[in-house]
């Protein structure tokens, strides 16, 4: 049976697990938010507990905290930094709105672990969890400025730099199908040719593009409403406090953060999270275009498209023997689709920035933590298991090239648009080639070869 301690807040008593670093409030919250048993995302945690060491430090440095608590404080949030102590931080996504709850936790869970570093007993208070671990701080400006920290070390550390090595391999297939030439199609349907490695070049530069995109909409990540306090106006903050801990910060995970310019609109909006999540949706379309066209490319292996080969990672059914399904691609485009989703959730929370602070902040920080996390992770699974190994059916794409009636666009400058029309509807009727009927139409031999050379028809002509 699990025991129990006594522990106080402003509210009156609670009861809390003999064992838990927690306290009162953490467990009000507890019994308050049973909603989704999703608790906080572990870089959000962490990001929490870089701010409260950071803090410590600077107020011992101000003269505000004795050393022997500060160094308490900074080694126990140290921890917490360091991925330490996640079973203690059970408060659900679904909570108060500024995050209230989580600062809290945050604040108990490490004035406890200080207190015990001290020798001193659990739930007596000998570090307060609002007084010394919060000091100069308040939920308003501490949450969000964890928010922007998680999101833009999971953004350097991983979505980024998987979109650089998605870019490099597409490339890589760009330069290796260079040499083959098959239909294009546009509306579904044939249209002039086109080499499959320019196809190739057009989704890594869709992968470049998203990658800039979302460099510059997360710029804004960088600002740290730390400082602003309740409302944005700084009370019972030190004038250096904010400046000092976020350049600590930025030290410690090597980003450029800052205190925001303005402490109003960092409290009272979300603009940049809703940026970043903007960019998040742009990259999630780009890469279902991708996926789904690979995977349309790939149809088949007899009665599809079939111009690519997909490497065969699992049997594609259950019922029908040798089937090899894309899917890769199908996991690929289900997060993307839960991507553009989350994307409207932030954006709905963006416009929860009621007077002086926003109240979605939470749940928005989960979706954009959530969609850097999904998207890393399938792109990652995708380019290993499906693009690397991806190749093409030359033979395929040469013969569906062959029957297509969309060379006859090649004609046009010879004989014009409205006889090549009538070339082509000839062709379609007959079955016959445009070789035959363009010859019987006059157009001499030589000039033909050169204008129905598919090669020639994959760049500018004069």
């Amino acid at each position: 049976m699990t025991r129990y301690r006594t522990e106080q807040d402003s509210l009156g008593e609670m009861q809390v697990p003999q064992e838990a670093l927690y306290g009162a409030q953490t467990a009000r919250a507890i019994d308050n938010f049973p909603i989704s048993g999703q608790p906080l995302p572990a870089s959000l945690i962490r990001a929490l507990g870089l701010i409260k060491k950071h803090a410590a430090t600077t107020n011992h440095g101000l003269g505000l905290l004795p050393k022997e608590v500060a160094e308490a404080i900074r080694d126990a949030a140290h921890e917490i930094a360091a991925g330490g102590h996640l079973e203690q931080f059970p408060v659900d996504i679904f909570q108060t709105g500024s995050g209230t709850s989580s600062n809290m936790n945050a604040n108990e869970v490490i004035a406890h672990r200080a207190a015990q570093l001290l020798g001193k007993a659990m739930g007596s208070k000998a570090v307060h969890p609002n007084d010394q671990v919060n000091m100069g701080q308040s939920s308003n400006d501490v949450f969000p400025s964890a928010i922007h920290i998680a999101c833009a070390e999971e953004l350097h550390r991983h979505l980024l730099p998987v979109l650089d090595q998605f870019f490099q391999h597409l490339s890589d297939k760009a330069e290796k199908f260079n040499d083959i030439l098959k239909i294009g199609r546009t509306h579904l349907q044939d249209a002039t040719p086109i080499r499959l490695g320019q196809v190739f070049s057009g989704y890594a530069r869709q992968v470049e593009l998203a990658q800039e995109r979302l460099a510059a909409s997360s710029s804004g990540l960088y600002e740290l409403a730390l400082g602003g306090t309740a409302v944005g106006t700084g009370i019972n903050t030190h004038p250096q406090f904010a400046a000092t801990t976020v350049s600590a910060i930025a030290r410690e995970t090597c980003l450029p953060f800052r205190e925001a310019g303005n402490h109003f609109e960092a409290q009272g909006a979300k603009d940049a999270l809703v940026a970043t999540s903007s960019s998040l949706k742009d990259c999630a379309v780009s890469l279902f275009k991708i996926a789904n066209d690979i995977r349309f490319l790939a149809s088949g292996p007899r009665c599809g498209i079939g111009e690519l080969i997909l490497p065969a990672v699992q049997p594609g059914s259950s019922i029908m023997p040798g089937k090899i399904n894309p899917v890769m691609a199908e996991s690929l485009i289900q997060v993307c689709a839960q991507v553009i989703g989350n994307d409207a959730t932030v954006s709905l929370g963006g416009l929860s920035g009621n007077f002086e602070l926003n109240v979605m902040m939470p749940v928005m920080g989960w979706n954009v933590l959530q969609s850097i996390e999904l998207l890393s992770n399938a792109i990652r699974a995708f380019d290993e298991k499906c693009l690397q190994g991806l190749q093409a059916d030359e033979q395929r794409c040469g013969d569906l090239l062959e029957q297509s009636l969309a060379l006859v666009t090649a004609l046009v400058p010879e004989i014009g648009y409205d006889r090549s029309a009538e070339l082509a509807k000839e062709a379609h009727k007959t079955g016959r080639t445009l070789r035959e009927l363009a010859l019987e139409d006059g157009v001499d031999e030589e000039v033909l070869d050169r204008l129905l050379d598919p090669a020639g028809m994959t760049k500018p002509t004069a």
